[in-house]
């Protein structure tokens, strides 16, 4: 044999062997990432829809100030604006609506089946503001028998409020006018005389309350009857505005004022991709949790399931805050490790294995064939043992001869050199015994 062969042969792996070993190392490989991929949610999309509210209502109010904050993180939040409460649930349980997540009044999904939403969190309170004209001061709602109410539009949380309230107190369509006007539209009905009370739900801070707020002639009903509200309807909270507190200067109000208020929810469907859920709770944490009139600093945003199931997502922020990764790098960077994590969790564990077991399984392939053909050495050598007389010497050298051709065209990497000149010496080992035990040839 050329002695470039023989180096070739003792230089090099054995492509057989490393096919045999590493083809299916590799299958093992794609299929746990396979496997790993189907727990994979693609990337977030770079917008999301969100259904506020009526014009001049606190809705629209957050919901602007939540574009702001995830504008920052390179997601459009897409407003439509709604009647209110009601219909935003109509929205989210609409399979053909694009809308994802929306404010929603806590108690408005009584009775309706939301097994396909989720709930974020309670954001904020939400009182219920009644205004009135009348040179008596009220602090019921059964002197309002007869009158003319604006009770919120249709599709609005606020309208269903009002009409539990009022029907609780025995107003009803048969006995008092109840207008379907809700925010700016109720407040000009109330500046011109057109109603003589308004049911308004929501911040201080909303255009609609502000308004009526500091309208002549216009005064806010205390409710006496508070604690009874709570009691039965329990979605509201028990509030009191202190005296003042809108307005240092021109004492506004005049009075403690005792409210009742649901609280706004942010509610998604349960089609929403997780690290939006986690980018939106940052927000609301942004927004919400200053101190306001009738909340502590870091009240809001806050745990809530009353009315839908709370997802994993939001459970991990409430207890740990914002994610690990999140604190130190940008959304979209910190959405992308994240998710090659997943990939990379199948990866290792089953590259480590691999990396231990495929060598020796590559060794014992290799030295499977020298001991083989160790095999066939033993075997030859007891038959001439045993049976010297069987063969002529000729008969058993041509034997061992076919062995000694055959071990020379093993492919044999250079690290096995020694076994392979082992086997070779052995060779020479049963040579001598066939010399010595079978019986020289005639003639």
């Amino acid at each position: 044999m050329p002695r470039k062969l023989q180096l070739k042969r003792l230089s090099e792996f054995s492509p057989r062997d490393l096919l045999m070993v590493g083809l299916p190392a590799l299958a093992l490989l794609a299929g746990g990432f396979w496997l790993a991929a189907q727990f994979i949610k693609p990337a977030p999309p770079d917008y999301l829809y969100i259904s506020s509210g009526g014009a001049g209502g606190s809705y629209q109010l957050y919901v602007e100030r939540y574009r702001q904050v995830l504008g920052k993180n390179g997601i459009e939040l897409r407003e439509q604006p709604s009647a209110g409460s009601l219909e935003n649930l109509k929205r989210l349980l609409d399979e053909d609506d694009d809308t994802e997540v929306a404010l929603v009044q806590s108690g408005t999904a009584n009775g309706v089946n939301v097994d396909s939403l989720l709930s974020l969190g309670y954001l904020y309170y939400e009182p219920l503001w009644i205004f009135y004209r009348d040179k008596r001061e009220f602090d019921r709602l059964a002197p309002l028998k007869g009158s003319r109410i604006a009770i919120g539009a249709e599709g609005s949380g606020t309208r269903k409020l009002a009409q539990q309230l009022l029907e609780a107190n025995g107003l009803d369509e048969q006995n008092t006018t109840l207008l379907p006007l809700g925010g700016l539209a109720a407040v000009e009905a109330m500046q011109a005389h057109k109603v003589d009370a308004v049911f308004l739900v929501g911040a201080e801070r909303s255009a609609a309350v502000w308004s009526l707020l500091y309208a002549e002639g216009v005064r806010l009903m205390s409710l006496t009857h508070a604690e009874a509200y709570v009691r039965r309807f329990p979605y509201l909270a028990r509030l009191t505005l202190p005296q003042g507190a809108i307005d240092l200067t021109r004492n506004i109000p005049a009075r403690d004022v005792t409210l009742v208020s649901p609280m706004a929810t942010l509610v998604a469907h349960e089609s929403i991709h997780p690290a939006l859920i986690q980018l939106l709770l940052q927000a609301a944490q942004e927004v919400h949790g200053e101190a306001g009139i009738f909340q502590r600093p870091g009240e809001f945003p806050r745990i809530g399931q009353a009315d839908f199931p709370v997802p994993p997502e939001a459970e991990r922020f409430y207890k740990s805050g914002k994610p690990f990764l999140q604190r130190y790098l940008p959304f979209w960077a910190a959405n992308l490790i994240d998710r090659m994590v997943v990939m990379l969790v199948p990866f290792v564990a089953l590259l480590l294995p691999i990396l231990r077991f495929a060598p020796g399984l590559y060794s014992w392939r290799v030295r499977s064939r020298i001991y083989r053909r160790y095999g066939e050495l033993k075997f030859l050598e007891a038959d001439v043992e045993a049976s010297p007389e069987r063969h002529s010497r000729a008969e058993w050298l041509e034997k061992l001869d076919r062995i000694e051709e055959d071990v020379q065209h093993i492919p044999t990497p250079l690290a096995f050199a020694d076994m392979l000149y082992t086997l070779r010496l052995h060779v020479g080992l049963v040579r001598a015994t066939i010399l010595r035990r079978a019986p020289a040839d005639k003639g």
